[in-house]
Formats: C-alpha cells, sequence, structure tokens
C-alpha cells in the first residue's frame, strides 16, 4: 500500500496521476513500474487516471527500443472499464535523437550523450552513415517520438520534462528550456505557474519543494526509477 503524505498542490476530486521520471532506456524497470501502478489501480480504483511519462526513454540504458515499443502497447489494467489515459512527453534526448537523424552534423553529439546505445537497440550498426540511420529505425517508433508533446497540465501541477525558466509566463517559455534547463529553475524558491513535476536532473531520490517535485532518481546510474502518485492534496511514491 501507498502511504500519501501531504502534497504542495492538488488534483480535483476523482483524478489521480502516475507520473513517471527518466527512463533511459531500462525497458525492464518500466515493465515492473507499470505493474506496479496497475497494481495500484486495482486496489485503489479512481474516477480518472492519467499516467504521465516525463521523457527521456531513449540513450544511455540498453534498451531504447524496448522502452519505446512499450509505451506503444495499450497499458495493462484490471476491469472492463478504459485504462488510464497515457501522456508521452518529450524528453531533451528525443529531442537530440530527432536532430541528429535529421541533420548529420548533429550526430557526434548525440552519439556522446549515449545515443550509440539507442542505435544499438534498434540493431543499427555504428559504422552505418549518420545520414542512414532514420531508415533503420522503425517508422511508428519515430513517428511515435516526433509526436511528443512538451507539457501537461492537471489541477495545480505542471508536468515537464525539464522545468520551467522563472519569473517567464507560461506562453513565453521557450522549447529549449522546458527540455534543458537546470539554473536558474532548480535553485528557484518563488512561486512558479504551477508546481512543476519534471525529470531531466538525477538525484539519488525525489526532490520536494513548494513549487516543485524532481523525480528522475537515475535509473539507468543504478538507481531506482520513481513513479509520483498524485491525488487530491496527497502524494506518494512506486518505485523499481
Amino acid at each position: 500500500m501507498i502511504t500519501l503524505t501531504l502534497a504542495p498542490a492538488s488534483l480535483p476530486d476523482g483524478l489521480r496521476v502516475y507520473a513517471v521520471g527518466d527512463v533511459h532506456g531500462c525497458s525492464g524497470r518500466l515493465h515492473v513500474l507499470h505493474r506496479e501502478i496497475a497494481r495500484d489501480l486495482a486496489a485503489r480504483p479512481v474516477a480518472e487516471a492519467q499516467i504521465v511519462h516525463l521523457g527521456d526513454y531513449v540513450d544511455r540504458g540498453p534498451d531504447s527500443a524496448g522502452v519505446i515499443e512499450t509505451l506503444l502497447q495499450p497499458f495493462p489494467h484490471a476491469g472492463d472499464g478504459p485504462g488510464p489515459r497515457i501522456i508521452n512527453l518529450m524528453g531533451n534526448h528525443e529531442d537530440m535523437m530527432l536532430t541528429a537523424l535529421a541533420r548529420a552534423e548533429a550526430a557526434p553529439h548525440w552519439l556522446a550523450n549515449g545515443g550509440d546505445t539507442s542505435l544499438e537497440s534498434w540493431d543499427v550498426p555504428l559504422r552505418a552513415r549518420a545520414r542512414d540511420w532514420a531508415a533503420t529505425v522503425p517508422p511508428r517508433h519515430l513517428a511515435f517520438i516526433r509526436g511528443l508533446p512538451l507539457m501537461h497540465a492537471a489541477g495545480g501541477y505542471l508536468f515537464v520534462h525539464a522545468g520551467l525558466r522563472p519569473k517567464t509566463p507560461l506562453t513565453r517559455q521557450s522549447r529549449l528550456d522546458m527540455l534543458w534547463i537546470r539554473e536558474p529553475f532548480l535553485s528557484f524558491d518563488g512561486d512558479l505557474s504551477a508546481v512543476v513535476v519534471h525529470g531531466h536532473t538525477p538525484e539519488s531520490e525525489p526532490v520536494i519543494r513548494h513549487n516543485r517535485i524532481g523525480i528522475d532518481t537515475g535509473a539507468y546510474l543504478g538507481g531506482t526509477l520513481t513513479c509520483l502518485v498524485l491525488e487530491s492534496d496527497r502524494m506518494g511514491f512506486l518505485q523499481s
């Protein structure tokens, strides 16, 4: 049973959100965490459930292709009704991948940040020319990655991969910041447009502040894959 404590914001009655941090090719951990979410939903049914994956599905870990394939499949759930709504957000590593596939001159930057393991997971030989990589990645995987949105809002929370630029209206936030920002976001102590739930910056355990919750706990580094569970004015965690 999940232990729920007071959260820094709230969701509407009847809504529960499961937010999953950076997967980075750790398909086994993702499968385990999805099973834990399914068990929680079976044990504690709710009117509406959302599962928000915060991006960085590819690179560094061993099975980026398997992670993308998992996210393309229907979520396993008990009961006859509709399953949870799945929202998959863009991470900076997906953005790097798309840039490298579109422009060969960007390939070294992606490879230096774990893109080599992603190519290996799709059985792309590293000796292949960068301009030929896109043709060897399954089209449905590429379409999935290209279609990822940058943010999702629910109740008093905003879900985004890296964070927001402080003191900047939401309508003026840049794609670059939402995918890449660390400072001045991480140290900012003022109010943001909502409590921001993010990944991108690995920590040994979830970071809970009055204005943000960070849930990248370094799955590919030997840490855990973390899921933040939000409902009403409470929060808890599942990990694998």
